[in-house]
């Protein structure tokens, strides 16, 4: 099951990068109730994030659309069954029958436990591991002749850290989010800030619950300045400069966490 709905490379340092919402396929008998356009599903789904989680040498990328499960979602909701689940989207045809929607949550299920075996063995070779979890997030809503939401709540890149241990990991935090501003993004710098649009979703929290101590999980959203998110046509070298300006905040992270002094045991 996991080997066509998701991909994991287990390198083996301490950094993990994922993109659980990468993935736009869905499994048949739901692509025939389904109501959306490709377009649409598309538009709410996050490309290109699997390029991204090439800075880490151990990354999990998620094949499965978010409109069959939603791993960034708890278990009970992890399934769209209604517009409002949605972004107000007439998602179905028809209404999900019991055992689709089971299928669907055992995914969610079978996700979390190989997940969570991936980081108990960082937790034992390396005590403290850092988890990037990548997203995008839309900025045009209002349609693709329409101006773009404000860029006052709507940062270039929003690193949500509402579920982890701030004060633990502040050096971990403080050091992505400075590394990132620093970055030579082209001739400038990106709009990087705390906390803003999101404050992290499931994974996060889910980290942070089962490894309390030496989990550090930051939940990253770029902007979807690096694409047109209403036909899906990718910015190929703001794509990759995206991705250079993640691999400089990696050597940092590694220093802090080979220091047995940062964070506090």
């Amino acid at each position: 099951m996991g080997e066509s709905t998701w991909s994991i490379v287990a390198g083996k340092g301490p950094l993990v990068a994922t993109a659980i919402h990468n993935g736009h396929t869905i499994r048949d008998e739901l692509r025939a109730l389904s109501a959306l356009a490709e377009s649409d599903r598309l538009r709410e789904e996050d490309p290109f994030t699997d390029e991204w989680t090439t800075v880490a040498d151990t990354r999990v990328v998620v094949h499965q659309s978010r409109f069959e499960v939603d791993l960034n979602r708890p278990r009970e909701k992890a399934v769209y069954l209604r517009p409002e689940d949605a972004w107000g989207l007439n998602l179905w045809k028809e209404p999900l029958g019991p055992e689709m929607v089971d299928l669907s949550l055992s995914l969610h299920d079978s996700f979390y436990a190989e997940l969570k075996q991936l980081l108990k063995k960082k937790e034992k070779s390396h005590k403290r591991f850092v988890l990037f979890d990548l997203h995008s997030y839309n900025h045009r809503r209002a349609g693709p002749e329409a101006p773009p939401a404000a860029q006052e709540e709507n940062p270039e890149v929003n690193v949500g850290t509402g579920n982890l241990d701030r004060e633990r990991w502040g050096p971990v935090v403080e050091s992505f989010l400075s590394t990132l501003r620093g970055f030579d993004f082209g001739g400038r710098h990106l709009d990087v800030r705390e906390n803003v649009k999101f404050k992290g979703g499931y994974l996060s929290k889910w980290v942070q619950e089962n490894f309390p101590r030496s989990g550090c999980a930051l939940a990253i959203e770029f902007k979807k300045f690096f694409m047109d998110e209403w036909t899906g046509e990718p910015a190929r070298e703001t794509v990759e400069m995206i991705r250079q300006a993640l691999a400089s905040t990696v050597s940092p992270i590694l220093d802090i966490l080979s220091n047995e002094a940062s964070p506090n045991p």
